[in-house]
């Protein structure tokens, strides 16, 4: 007969793996679609734990899945592990210290979030096969969330088919289960074609793709006037044509980041703004050439599951922080400014407190019920699969995400207690579902009654593929 460990006793043998596997990760910041080292580091400790894993799904590279089980239902738990560029930042230090100049750092906490998933779907998966319990349990190594969209071709590609239910996480300044809607987000690159030519002997025969760019980006301004009030137009320059201003640049390239609450507006706004980079491209005697490259959905709630995990979360309590942490945590508040720490309070409707340093409580459930500006890749697997996801404090109050505050606190006992807790209150939710089946056939009815009016639409537009060669480079593909 198998020594049946408790739930608590397994997640204590685990913590030092998954800690090290966090730092590791932190150690090595790699941003879209980049991620090889990250990618074999999880690969490796999958291997480990006893995971069948599958490499390069959805023909992404540094995408997996790991799998333990042969029957009964399947739990998914999602995971990632790419950084941001620009924000190498030494641990530890409340001052900016960048380890490389220029560097990537994991300024949204992906090192701990990967980790805290794969723990919770390996103490789920053992406490399964100490007791005997039936049951499939997968981890998804989901890349590029920082705009390139993995999961998005992931559950076009029908990984998440078979899924019963699925659990994700997210390090935040504070602890709570969501329940919002965040936006449905478009990515698409506008290059303009025009002819170069010497700019003061024969601007006439030039025709600046330049100039069509930065026409595009006039007509969009005045486009966010007659936009939906929660809709968001981002972009940025990725190809200028050249540093010679005696020269009609040729070519221009501008990155649009499109926000709508919900896939069909996003999609109604990317027309609106084509029509604008048309525009553009008419009035300056050039050509447009329009590629999406990755796509996500707004976020569908499920309070089945909502409410199973906030159940856990108030049994489990908020983060065991200590003085040492509170301290270190007072220390990294020294690197923000007061209107950082008043806007985490003022978001989830709290009184602010200068003198609390850490979210040691949790945010109570009806301030959790938030419009979430920002927009995530989960969603899409939020369509097809009953999904949950929690916030976990791993970090000051008032540490701005993407940035090198954030970075500088990823490899902290503090941070690694928030992650373990994250990979307990998932895993206690996950068994909830194994013991109970009729709780997973009410999730599963839930998103179908959400669903039943408006069914899942990929937010990917027809023959978009991986933006590999977009943002990570030819060396990757």
């Amino acid at each position: 007969m198998k020594n049946c460990r408790t739930l608590p006793q397994v997640i204590e043998d685990l913590s030092n793996d998954f800690k090290a596997l966090s730092d590791r990760v932190w150690a090595v910041p790699e941003t879209c679609y980049t991620e090889r080292k990250s990618k074999a580091e999880h690969v490796a400790e999958l291997k480990r734990q006893g995971f069948r894993v599958t490499e390069g799904v959805a023909g992404i590279p540094t995408a997996m899945v790991g799998e333990a089980g042969d029957s009964g239902p399947v739990i998914a738990f999602l995971g990632e592990f790419d950084a941001l560029p620009g924000l190498s930042q030494e641990a530890g230090e409340n001052v900016h210290t960048p380890l490389e100049r220029n560097g990537a750092g994991h300024g949204c906490g992906h090192n701990l979030l990967g980790s805290a998933a794969m723990m919770a779907a390996t103490a789920v998966k053992t406490w399964l096969d100490e007791n005997g319990i039936e049951g499939r349990v997968r981890y998804y190594g989901c890349p590029a969330e920082e705009g390139g969209g993995a999961k998005a071709f992931m559950v076009r590609d029908g990984l998440f088919d078979d899924v019963s239910a699925a659990f994700t996480w997210h390090p935040e300044n504070i602890c709570e289960v969501l329940s919002p809607n965040s936006l449905a987000n478009l990515r698409c690159d506008f290059h303009f074609t025009g002819k170069s030519s010497h700019a003061a002997i024969a601007p006439h025969l030039g025709r600046s793709a330049l100039d069509a760019a930065e026409l595009m980006s006039v007509g969009a301004n005045y486009l966010r006037e007659h936009v939906p009030t929660e809709s968001r137009l981002h972009y940025a320059y990725i190809d200028t044509g050249g540093i010679a201003p005696n020269v009609v640049q040729s070519t221009a390239t501008v990155r649009y980041s499109i926000r709508a609450p919900e896939v069909r507006s996003m999609n109604a706004l990317y027309e609106r703004l084509s029509d604008v980079a048309r525009g553009a491209a008419q009035m300056t005697g050039t050509q447009v050439e329009i590629k999406p490259i990755s796509g996500v959905s707004n976020l569908m709630g499920n309070t089945v599951l909502e409410d199973i995990l906030w159940e856990e979360l108030l049994d489990q309590g908020p983060v065991p922080f200590d003085d040492e942490d509170r301290a270190f945590a007072k220390k990294m508040q020294s690197a923000v400014r007061p209107e950082d720490i008043e806007f985490v309070y003022n978001r989830f409707g709290l009184e602010v407190d200068y003198d609390r340093p850490l979210a040691d409580f949790i945010v109570p459930r009806e301030n959790a019920r938030m419009k979430m500006p920002g927009s995530t890749d989960v969603a899409d697997v939020s369509w097809v699969v009953p999904l949950v996801q929690m916030h976990g404090a791993t970090c000051a109050i008032g540490t701005p995400f993407h940035s090198w505050q954030l970075v500088a606190q990823g490899k902290s006992e503090m941070a690694k207690k928030g992650m373990i807790h994250a990979a307990t209150v998932m895993a206690r939710g996950a068994l909830r579902l194994f013991k109970d089946p009729a709780l997973i056939e009410a999730a599963q009815a839930e998103l179908k009654a959400r669903t039943a009016k408006t069914p899942y639409v990929s937010p990917l537009p027809e023959g978009t593929q991986p933006p590999i060669r977009e943002m990570a480079g030819e060396e990757f593909v």
